[in-house]
């Protein structure tokens, strides 16, 4: 009888791991990594996250319709039609970029870019600025969290500049992704692509539970045939 139990015992295992799923796909264990940290050349900025962002606004004038005001603007506010005395300089002499780490990695395996693009945040990153190159030196000065080119901080001068950075996290990517063809990829119910029906067949039929409660059922149902069917030839 050891026999009979020892293989009863196997089946109840296979039909508990086909009947979950989540237990019989590869799930993250470690943190992403990235093969090379994202980089801002021009400023010496370096994040050892997923990404880099850089934010550059001009101090500059805007029409209120009642008015005329100083703003900080991430975009050139055209000025020709301005009373004068309230010029703006016709472009920033700065670009804002984005720069995202080349490939990223879990468990050593590649993540899917999608994954980082949809749970991906932007955070409010303070670099440290011990590499910045010697022109742009001269040129700004820490302010708040970033950089300013104002001689007073306190009272910017239209073209005046101020540069921001932030980062890109990731949160923790168990039972978010789950790996596919050895890429970490999004997990159904994080991704916004459905996936098209069966037609006449209800969705609660497609999805892995379910198919998972069948297959499970099968390897069992066959198990115990096949232990009943080796009982029997002993007793003959």
């Amino acid at each position: 009888m050891n026999r009979f139990a020892w293989l009863l015992w196997v089946s109840l295992s296979g039909f508990a791991l086909s009947a979950d799923p989540a237990m019989a796909q590869t799930v993250p264990v470690g943190h992403p990594q990235v093969d090379k940290p994202p980089r801002d050349a021009e400023f010496g900025v370096v994040s050892r996250r997923f990404g880099l962002e850089r934010r550059v606004e001009m101090y500059q004038w805007r029409d209120t319709g009642h008015g005329y005001e100083k703003v900080w603007s991430a975009v050139p506010i055209a000025s020709a039609l301005f009373a004068p005395g309230h010029m703006n300089p016709a472009v920033l002499p700065l670009a804002s970029r984005r720069i995202l780490a080349n490939r990223v990695t879990l468990d050593g395996q590649p993540v899917d870019p999608e994954v980082v693009a949809h749970l991906g945040e932007w955070r409010t990153f303070r670099p440290n600025f011990s590499a910045l190159p010697g022109n742009l030196s001269a040129t700004f000065q820490p302010e708040g969290d970033g950089l300013g080119s104002a001689e007073n901080p306190l009272d910017p001068q239209i073209g005046d500049l101020r540069v921001t950075w932030r980062e890109l996290d990731l949160p923790a990517l168990e039972g978010r992704v789950e790996l596919q063809g050895g890429v970490w990829k999004l997990q159904p119910q994080f991704s916004d692509q459905v996936a098209p029906q069966a037609a006449g067949v209800p969705a609660s039929w497609l999805d892995k539970r379910t198919l998972g409660w069948l297959i499970g059922a099968g390897v069992f149902l066959l198990a115990i045939l096949v232990i009943v069917i080796l009982m029997r030839g002993r007793h003959r």
